[in-house]
C-alpha cells in the first residue's frame, strides 16, 4: 500500500506561531487552523484572508523558494487569482526551511463538483494556461519529473502498470502509453508551466459568491519550464468529453501537444492511483483520468 511519506519536521500550530512571532509579530495573534497536510507542505489558515504554507519534507524545501521567486510573475500574467507569496519567511525557531504567507482563497475544490459543473470553467482554465505558458528565462527551474520528454517517465509508468491487480486494464493503458511516446517532442523554447494541475488544485467560487467560475488556481510547488503539455493533461484529469472538447478548443494547442498531454494524463493518473491509498480525492481523480483515457471503461 502506497502512503504519504512521513514529515521530516513536525509542523504544529505552536511552531507556526513562533515563526510568525519572530518575523511577522503583527499576525502572530491571528487564528490558526490546519487545512492541509500534503505530501510536501502543511497549510494553516491564518485569520480570514491568509494562509501559512510550510514544507514538511527536506525534498520539497526548494519548491517553496521557487514559488517565492517565480510565482509573482505568474500572478502578473494570470487572469485567475494565484497564491503569490505575501511574505517570504526565513528559517527560524528551529524550523530549517523557507516558508510563505499567501492569500487564502475561499472556494470549493473541483474534486467536490460533478464533471458537468467543472466543465463550466473550461474556457476560463484554458485562458489561464494561455496566459502562463510563455517563454521562460534561462535560469528558470527545471522540474526533473514534470514538463520533461515523456520518455523520461516511461520506466515509472511501466513499473506502475506492472501491478495488474491495481490496473486490470494495464494492456490497453500500455498501448496508450506507446502511442503517446510516438508524438513529436516539444519544439521551441521551454515554456512556464504549473506542473500539478488537477481538480484538487482548482477551487471554484462558492454558491452565492457572485458569478460562477474559478476562485483561484493553487499549489505551484511543481512550477518550472519545459513542455506545457503537462498542464494540458487536465483535460482528462478534470473534464468529461463535453468539457474536454470545449477546453481543447479554447486552448488552441497543436495536435502533437494533445498527444503528449494524453501521455501526461497517464503519468499523473497512475501516479495518483499508485501513491494515494490514504487520499480518496487523489484516488478518484486518478480513476477518473484513466476512465476518460479509456473512453469510459475501467474495470474495478
Amino acid at each position: 500500500m502506497a502512503l504519504m511519506p512521513g514529515a521530516d519536521v513536525e509542523i504544529t500550530a505552536g511552531l507556526v506561531r513562533r515563526l510568525l512571532g519572530a518575523q511577522l509579530p503583527d499576525l502572530a495573534g491571528e487564528s490558526l487552523e490546519l487545512v492541509a497536510n500534503g505530501w510536501d507542505n502543511a497549510v494553516y489558515r491564518l485569520g480570514g484572508t491568509k494562509a501559512v504554507r510550510l514544507p514538511r519534507r527536506e525534498a520539497a524545501a526548494h519548491l517553496a523558494v521557487h514559488e517565492q521567486r517565480w510565482l509573482p510573475g505568474y500572478a502578473r500574467r494570470s487572469p485567475v487569482p494565484v497564491p503569490a507569496p505575501l511574505f517570504a519567511g526565513r528559517p527560524a525557531a528551529g524550523y530549517p526551511w523557507h516558508w510563505s504567507v499567501v492569500p487564502w482563497f475561499d472556494g470549493v475544490p473541483a474534486t467536490r463538483l460533478s464533471p458537468a459543473e467543472r466543465g463550466r470553467a473550461a474556457e476560463e482554465l484554458a485562458a489561464f494556461l494561455t496566459a502562463i505558458h510563455v517563454p521562460a528565462p534561462a535560469d528558470a527551474p527545471v522540474n526533473p519529473v514534470r514538463g520533461v520528454p515523456l520518455a523520461a517517465r516511461s520506466a515509472a509508468v511501466l513499473d506502475r502498470l506492472a501491478d495488474t491487480a491495481r490496473y486490470p486494464e494495464a494492456g490497453r493503458l500500455r498501448t496508450l502509453w506507446a502511442q503517446a511516446l510516438t508524438a513529436p517532442p516539444h519544439a521551441g523554447p521551454p515554456l512556464w508551466f504549473h506542473g500539478d494541475l488537477h481538480p484538487a488544485n482548482v477551487p471554484f467560487r462558492k454558491p452565492g459568491d457572485g458569478a460562477a467560475g474559478l476562485a483561484a488556481v493553487i499549489d505551484f510547488g511543481d512550477l518550472g519550464a519545459g513542455d506545457p503539455a503537462v498542464d494540458f493533461a487536465v483535460a482528462w484529469l478534470m473534464f468529461d468529453d463535453a468539457g474536454r472538447q470545449r477546453f481543447m478548443a479554447a486552448c488552441g494547442a497543436a495536435g502533437a501537444e494533445w498527444e503528449r498531454a494524453k501521455g501526461w494524463a497517464l503519468v499523473l493518473g497512475t501516479a495518483m492511483l499508485s501513491n494515494s491509498d490514504d487520499n480518496p480525492d487523489m484516488l478518484e481523480t486518478g480513476r477518473f483520468a484513466l476512465r476518460q483515457l479509456l473512453g469510459g471503461s475501467l474495470r474495478p
